[in-house]
């Protein structure tokens, strides 16, 4: 029984310490970010300069960097709208989109999502993604062209519109009066994404060489950053290197780049695939010539006290003959990391693996699985929360054969219990002779003693894609359920401990324990009641404790999690009823729940 007891309290130790780890560094981690979360498009940022792309060594430096005016050794931060009106503009209206191009250095750097809001409320504020150079947060992405006489950021171009639409591109002109005229067409289509086709024409006498480029610049560190489970920072494939992934504070520790400022990384003569900028939700990469080379580099300068993170793709010089025209097109996404866009981005414009845009994790190969069967319900019956009910019950017929095998073997193993106990007892002091005899006992009866883990094992990839998902994708975001769950991918909002919402009062965040917490932990009661109570105290106290400790550890997890740990259990409990009754074996809930609600007799006093 000692042997027992150490096995039982050591999984279990293991199980709460699995538990209290996720919900330390994931749990509250993320209630306390979601709050920020609504803010972090606005929250401040730390420097008002624009840093310059990164050309490779030994050719032309990129266009100098612009400088908001400021007091004498303080740079002056604007308010958002301030920094908007420093530059003649023209406005983008699509269906998904409101903003507006910068014609002064031809930056998009203003754009909002039209479908996504702060919360859950439809009036609050919409999302900010693109915000302007001398606003509290810049971010944005520029396009142009590094050599002499071209385009830089005091450059104030010429439109042939006032407003980008996806019916209506718009074309920027500039002449240089050096015999230069370059022109940029900029489109937009009815969802995240732009084409930026530049030309440049040669009207002069000799021939002159540029280096396309385009980047994505952000100033600052951004509040959401920093879960364990998610990438947020500086991310592409470029070209065969595979998926990069960069944190910012993994980016400030890398070494300098030999014959600049700036540190980072660079991977030379790529070709196809994308470089960007990614949030939990939100991106905003370029994307360069699939066919053409280009070097490809994820930088970080610091500047004052913050520094200014770059995602870059510098092309192969084109040299342009007198009379000759150099031209490129190039994209940028801008918008929500919605699967089904992203995906269909990848396969209309050929982009190199842009799918790992979204972080499916080490598990791709279960997570994306999982989220196509969730959406494939969620456009059948549209709720999310339903979705994950019928999946998780896919699931289970799927895993019928292995599952009854189990719960088979778990029955056999009540079945034969007495006699279990008896050779416990007749070999006490004997442990060798007390294994050889479990073990024939095994054979005898085609008993498999860890089949009853299958079960668990078969729920762990299972509960890990499922919380990736409900973590990592927009389409989670605020999906309701019924009733009070508003959002799938946030905790259960109730409380018990002011009668789930019937009083007056916050509640403090460690004892925030929803009704779909509770219904998880009656489930698992249920569950747990199916068996013979263990005769140990020790492991009867265990089991009775179980319930109550994933009860507390779960409170801080998406609803949508809890909904489906809490449905998992329900019909584990029905379909272990149905194979104990199959097998012969007496089911031991209704006995057990009499027995734990039952009075104490009262004990007699001497």
């Amino acid at each position: 029984m000692r042997e027992d007891n150490k096995n039982l309290l050591l999984a279990i130790a293991l199980s709460v310490a699995v538990l209290i780890g996720w919900n330390y560094f994931y749990g509250v981690p993320m209630v306390e970010r979601q709050k920020q979360a609504a803010t972090s498009q606005t929250a401040p940022g730390q420097n008002p300069q624009v840093p310059s792309p990164s050309p490779r060594e030994g050719q032309p430096s990129a266009p100098a960097p612009s400088t908001v005016p400021s007091v004498p050794g303080t740079p002056v931060v604007e308010t958002r709208e301030a920094a908007l009106a420093r530059s003649p503009r023209i406005g983008i209206d699509t269906p998904s989109l409101a903003g507006s191009i910068a014609l002064k250095g031809g930056r998009i750097d203003d754009v909002s999502l039209k479908n996504y809001r702060e919360t859950v409320d439809p009036n609050s504020p919409r999302i900010v993604l693109l915000s302007p150079s001398g606003s509290p947060t810049p971010y944005y992405a520029e396009f142009g062209w590094v050599g002499p006489g071209a385009p830089n950021q005091d450059t104030v171009w010429t439109a042939d519109a006032q407003t980008l639409t996806p019916a209506r591109p718009v074309t920027l002109t500039w002449d240089n009066g050096a015999g230069l005229v370059f022109r940029r067409v900029i489109s937009v289509d009815e969802k995240f994404m732009f084409s930026v086709q530049d030309t440049v024409e040669n009207r002069g006498a000799a021939a002159v060489t540029l280096y396309p480029y385009s980047l994505v610049s952000r100033h600052g560190k951004p509040p959401t950053q920093g879960y364990y489970v998610l990438h947020e920072g500086l991310i592409g494939v470029v070209g065969d290197s595979g998926l990069q992934e960069w944190g910012y504070a993994a980016l400030d520790k890398e070494a300098v780049i030999p014959g600049q400022t700036t540190r980072g990384k660079i991977w030379n003569a790529a070709t196809g695939g994308f470089l960007g900028i990614t949030d939990k939700y939100w991106a905003a990469a370029v994307i360069p010539e699939q066919s053409q080379p280009y070097q490809g580099s994820f930088t970080s300068r610091q500047e004052g006290s913050g520094f200014i993170y770059q995602a870059n793709a510098l092309s192969d010089a084109r040299t342009v003959t007198p009379g000759a025209t150099a031209q490129l097109t190039q994209h940028l996404f801008a918008g929500a990391k919605e699967v089904a866009q992203v995906d269909a981005y990848e396969a209309s414009l050929g982009i190199k693996r842009f799918d790992l845009l979204i972080d499916w994790g080490w598990f791709y190969f279960i997570t994306k699985p999982m989220f196509k069967a969730l959406d494939f319900f969620f456009r059948m019956f549209g709720n999310f929360g339903v979705s994950i009910l019928l999946v998780t019950l896919i699931l289970k017929l799927f895993f019928v054969p292995l599952a009854n095998r189990s719960y088979v073997s778990m029955a056999k193993m009540k079945a034969v219990q007495p006699e279990m106990m008896a050779i416990r007892e007749r070999y006490k002091d004997d442990r060798v002779k007390q294994q050889q005899e479990m073990m024939a006992l095994y054979k005898r009866e085609k008993i498999n003693p860890v089949a009853g883990c299958w079960p668990i094992l078969i729920q762990i990839p299972v509960f890990f894609a499922l919380y990736k998902v409900l973590f990592v994708t927009i389409e989670m975001r605020h999906a309701p359920f019924f009733g009070w769950i508003k959002d799938l991918a946030a905790p259960d909002p109730t409380s018990i401990f002011n009668l789930f919402g019937l009083l007056p009062y916050e509640v403090p965040q460690f004892l925030h324990i929803g009704v779909w917490p509770i219904i998880m932990g009656i489930t698992m009661f249920l569950q747990m009641k199916m068996n013979p109570e263990p005769p140990d105290p020790v492991q009867k106290a265990m089991f009775s404790w179980m319930p109550v400790i994933f009860t507390f550890m779960l409170a801080s997890f998406p609803a949508g999690l809890v909904i489906y740990w809490a449905w998992n259990n329900a019909l584990s409990v029905l379909q272990q009823g149905i194979i104990m009754r199959r097998n012969g074996v007496k089911i031991e809930l209704w006995d057990n729940l009499r027995a734990t609600f039952a009075k104490k007799p009262a004990t007699a006093k001497g």
